[in-house]
């Protein structure tokens, strides 16, 4: 039996994200939104029988909640749809019934220079004394900027292109309270902006941050009985192919992305004509760009002209159709870099009608494509009836 609309998101919470060191641990950062979505889906920790997390271990959040017994649990890699992917299969499998689901974003001396300067991040940091890439790795994020490199070469585009990324993303967060990055962006900022490592600037990458986000996956008849209109999980996918890794990539056109979109289409009942928000991932600027090419929005290499196309100049930010927001709460490039998670979460606020000021009149279907090209490309299609 098809998982499709059988399993809900019956709620979502955050504690906001700021781009300094918090004199708090991941863990407090996950258990306060956990609280606070348990709250607000009417529900008591007695409810809980599963878990499923990035950091902490399930176990350390079962003890800090004080959850009495749960059935199942997991600890998948990030971004945060194989988390929800991962519980809606459990709950739809009869292994757990109600699933909190978190996941704490941290400062760490990997991406945080001040971070790297602290001693208690430096200790908390997993992997820190692991060997380090050499200089001419392809691997992590500098994979990232040769692969901007052959989009701009391959298609002939401008770092103007990857700019617009930048700016719609600071212009949404302008909007959102739990934003770390919120004043205004210009193209002429982000052309003046330190280079990072050629072409991708300091706009181009996501911002390091604290802050946590929680959810509730469950059964969609048990989300009916909750406090909050559930959001029903249309579709899921992890993909992947067999060339992987950052230097042995094929192509721009043959990627995880491809598997995802076209997965997400046979697997679910709406596409980009249905939708009403879209989120694509915004790891690096190029990665959103390749989505909005490969969901069909536009030919490949024109991402960019789509996004000239529909852009608002009075709110300065892209507005697909004059309807459709990219990334309505920032994004990870100015919300913070919460590998996914806010975008499943806006999503989620966006469906139930608690958006605030950023709120899409009317919004019933949304698209999310996480994660990059290589070997965590994820999608998920999520609606409300």
């Amino acid at each position: 039996m098809s998982m499709k609309d059988r399993v809900a998101i019956a709620g979502a919470s955050t504690t906001g994200f700021v781009a300094t060191n918090l004199n708090r641990t991941q863990a407090s950062l996950a258990a306060e939104a956990c609280i606070d979505v348990i709250g607000k889906c009417g529900i008591t920790r007695d409810d809980i029988d599963g878990l499923c997390g990035s950091w902490p271990s399930a176990a350390v959040m079962q003890s800090a909640l004080g959850i009495p017994e749960i059935t199942w649990f997991g600890n998948p890699v990030i971004p945060m749809v194989d988390h929800v992917a991962t519980a809606a299969a459990a709950v739809h499998a009869g292994l757990c019934e109600v699933a909190l689901i978190y996941h704490a974003a941290y400062r760490a001396p990997w991406n945080s220079g001040s971070a790297l300067k602290d001693p208690f991040r430096r200790i908390a940091t997993p992997g820190l004394s692991d060997p380090q890439p050499r200089p001419e790795t392809m691997a992590a994020a500098v994979g990232y900027t040769g692969w901007a490199s052959r989009y701009m070469y391959e298609y002939g585009v401008t770092r103007e292109d990857f700019g617009l990324v930048a700016i719609n993303a600071r212009s949404n967060a302008g909007r959102n309270p739990a934003a770390a990055m919120r004043d205004p962006l210009s193209m002429d900022d982000y052309l003046n902006a330190p280079m990072i490592r050629e072409p991708l600037c300091l706009y181009d990458m996501d911002v390091a941050v604290d802050g946590a986000d929680a959810f509730i996956v469950t059964t969609t008849e048990r989300a009916r009985d909750m406090t909050l209109p559930p959001v029903l999980i249309n579709a899921a996918v992890l993909g992947q192919v067999r060339h992987n890794e950052e230097d042995q990539t094929v192509g721009l056109r043959q990627h995880g992305q491809q598997v995802v979109i076209e997965t997400l289409k046979a697997k679910g009942d709406f596409w980009i004509d249905d939708i009403d928000v879209y989120f694509p991932y915004d790891g690096f600027t190029p990665i959103t760009l390749n989505w909005i090419d490969n969901a069909g929005w536009c030919k490949p290499g024109e991402a960019g002209a789509f996004l000239r196309q529909h852009w608002d100049d009075t709110a300065n930010r892209a507005l697909i159709n004059n309807r459709i927001p990219v990334n309505p709460h920032g994004g990870s490039l100015s919300e913070g870099a919460t590998q996914a998670s806010g975008h499943i979460r806006e999503a989620v606020h966006q469906l139930q009608g608690v958006a605030g000021d950023r709120q899409v009149a009317g919004a019933r279907r949304a698209l999310i494509t996480a994660g990059g090209f290589f070997f965590n490309a994820q999608g998920l299609t999520l609606h409300r009836t």
